[in-house]
């Protein structure tokens, strides 16, 4: 499904005209800015030298158009350094529809920009105090693919069922997401000259939690494609890239500590781009232990292990030596350690740092930057202030 650039300029118009017509109308917003550094990798930017590139400012706002129909939406700004193109951009925008409003079955119709809710953060990555770490395990929340993961244009349904001893939420979605050239580089490779697209995602998921238990278990299902358009002067060719993945997920939530796990299977599928008639499929694992534990109301600990590896049959990279990459391309794992305090009802601080083995998930991801990320093991650390309202 392509996307209709037109439509998303003119439903901001609708919106802003819905807005002075309409009540209630909800409004909240957030301004977050750090530092971090990345040495010896491009994570945050080609040098690895402290950097001001930790920037959030958003604003989100939730209409009531009639008593079973909403709008909602959400625009960014954002600067991550390398980790994501830096500017202005419409998170989502979408048509909220309550088809069942049961005491034991809801279910809601989402068309537009719909935001994506498959994953465990997938629908609260976009929003900086929302989020347990400033930096998702990139094993799953690999940052290059933000703005293609964060909302689809389409159509999704959402709804909740009560069965027997426990509730069963379900979700489906259809779309796709335009690829700017800047995305397509950041994904792919500088040097590419044509132009990028997904032409279609479909994803469906699965999660259920038992009457009064503490813990929720989960299942996503992913089919996407995306194509290349080379240009008249370019290093690359036509090409097709299909990723299809199943993520198991699982999360458990006492009074003073949570658990949180992804774990994932990912086919990927090749054609072309490289040159003509290139065919190349590997499925790659990983999968993240997220943790957290509040001493007390103000502060709270951090704790994260993330492992990735790009092909299961190869999950030490040897095989890339062949190509005249280095192995440790070939996967990444991390160990990341942080800690957030409330210093207001809406101020908080975050710290964090990861020790990273392996460049696995490191942008451009089908053409890697040999140059810059000349290490097998490096580090990242980030310290984020964040204000919301």
């Amino acid at each position: 499904m392509k996307s209709n650039n037109r439509f998303y300029w003119f439903m901001p118009l609708c919106f802003a005209g819905a807005v002075a017509q309409a009540e209630p109308l909800e409004i909240h917003g957030f301004v977050a800015q750090g530092i971090a550094q990345a040495a010896k990798s491009n994570a945050i930017n080609n040098e690895g030298d402290v950097s001001l590139a930790l920037t959030e400012l958003g604003l989100n706002a939730k209409l009531d158009l009639y008593p079973r129909l909403k709008l909602s939406g959400q625009v960014v700004y954002l600067n991550g350094g390398n980790r994501y193109p830096e500017g202005a951009r419409l998170d989502y925008l979408f048509l909220d529809f309550s088809a069942i409003d049961n005491f034991d079955h809801q279910l809601n119709v989402f068309l537009g920009r719909y935001k994506n809710q498959h994953w465990l953060f997938s629908s609260t990555r976009d929003v900086p105090f929302t989020r347990p770490s400033i930096i998702l395990p990139q094993s799953v929340y690999y940052d290059a693919f933000r703005d293609i993961a964060v909302a689809s244009d389409g159509l999704a349904l959402k709804g909740y069922k009560q069965l027997g001893q426990g509730e069963l939420e379900y979700n489906w979605s259809i779309g796709s997401t335009k690829i700017t050239t800047d995305q397509a580089r950041t994904l792919l490779s500088p040097d590419i000259q044509g132009s990028s697209e997904q032409k279609y995602v479909h994803q469906a998921s699965m999660f259920w939690q038992g009457i009064g238990s503490q813990a929720s278990y989960g299942i996503s299902l992913l089919d996407s494609q995306f194509s290349y358009k080379q240009a008249n002067f370019d290093f690359f060719a036509d090409g097709d890239v299909t990723v299809q993945r199943v993520i198991l997920n699982w999360r458990y939530q006492a009074e003073k500590w949570d658990l949180s796990s992804e774990l994932f299977q990912e086919r990927m599928t090749i054609d072309g781009f490289y040159a003509p008639g290139f065919e190349r499929a590997q499925i790659g694992i990983g999968g993240y232990l997220l943790g957290r534990y509040r001493f007390d109301p103000k502060l709270t600990a951090l704790i994260s292990v993330d492992m990735l590896a790009l092909n299961k049959d190869d999950k030490r990279g040897s095989q890339l030596g062949q190509l005249g990459i280095p192995s440790y391309f070939g996967y990444q794992h991390s160990l990341m350690l942080g800690a957030s305090y409330e210093l207001g009802s809406r101020f908080r601080l975050q710290a964090e740092h990861h020790w990273v083995d392996g460049t696995g998930r490191l942008s451009p991801s089908l053409v890697p930057d040999l140059e810059r990320n000349q290490h097998r093991y490096w580090q990242v650390w980030a310290l984020q202030l964040m204000y919301w309202f």
